[in-house]
């Protein structure tokens, strides 16, 4: 009778960027069989126009494996390419959601958050009116009203930041959040901040946009998910959904399929981001879905 031993192990996760060049696929392949790692799943891209090279590979260890170790003694390779990496714990990435008085979005982040769909833990709820509250202290989150007017804007974003802190935030996500972030507290989330627009910029601006697009008789609505920059609304795209309409939508439709676009391409943009399946390729991204 024989018996056999089980192995605990966990996962993780390596990203990394770097000039493309020969030898980096067989480096890193050497380096995690030297830690007696298998890989589960990987993804590579080779962008030719920038000539760079993008990796994501899931990784099974074992259970007691150090990722500050490995990711120290990864460093001589990584410089050898010179790549931008991280090792990422296979954990739900914390988030803030920030919102304003538009609940389409919340309600479907909350939804699948609760259904184990999206990768991510929502930690806390912030925003600068009150309306919302109801929303989230429903679904047990805690909400903190912030309120931002043109005298306390400096003094609302180091709130924001402070919270984003305290509540060790992976993820600040823009759910439909109505106020310009200063250039300072953008760079502050330089890479980690996520924001949702309906798809008609630089067209329609202002208010009433769907007005703007019934009147222009447009024939597809959509929604773009970026990453949040100094530069408004123009941030690197993660992701973007498309939906035809035609005449017969007056703008109030116009509005119910656009929240529907909305809700759908912010959510697909943090579970890629949760999943570390989001990289930052200038002033674009690798998203590895």
């Amino acid at each position: 009778m024989t018996s056999s031993v089980s192995v605990q192990t966990r996962s993780f996760t390596l990203t990394l960027s770097c000039p493309n060049r020969t030898g980096i696929v067989q480096a890193v392949s050497s380096y995690l069989v030297e830690h007696e790692c298998d890989i589960v799943e990987y993804r590579q891209f080779d962008d030719a126009v920038r000539g760079r090279l993008f990796l994501r590979v899931q990784v099974a260890a074992a259970d007691d494996v150090d990722l500050d170790a490995m990711s120290q003694d990864f460093v001589p390779v990584a410089t050898d390419f010179e790549m931008d990496f991280a090792l990422h714990p296979d954990r739900d990435a914390r988030v803030v959601v920030m919102v304003s008085k538009l609940g389409h979005c919340l309600n479907d982040l909350i939804y699948r958050w609760r259904a184990g769909a999206l990768s991510a833990e929502i930690v806390a709820v912030v925003s600068n009116h009150e309306d919302l509250r109801p929303m989230a202290e429903a679904a047990g989150l805690p909400f903190h009203h912030v309120p931002v007017t043109p005298e306390s804007k400096p003094e609302a974003e180091a709130q924001l930041l402070r919270l984003v802190d305290d509540y060790e935030a992976d993820l600040v996500v823009l759910a439909r959040y109505m106020q310009v972030l200063s250039d300072q507290t953008c760079k502050a989330l330089h890479g980690r901040a996520i924001n949702i627009h309906h798809s008609f910029l630089p067209g329609f601006k202002g208010a009433k946009p769907y007005h703007q697009a019934y009147d222009r008789g447009v024939k597809l609505v959509g929604a773009t998910a970026h990453f949040v920059t100094p530069d408004l609304d123009e941030g690197p795209i993660i992701e973007q959904e498309v939906i035809r309409i035609d005449h017969t939508y007056d703008p109030r439709a116009l509005q119910t399929v656009g929240r529907d676009a909305e809700a759908l391409a912010l959510s697909r943009a943090v579970r890629w981001y949760c999943e570390n399946r989001v990289l930052l390729n200038g002033t674009s991204t690798v998203v590895f879905r």
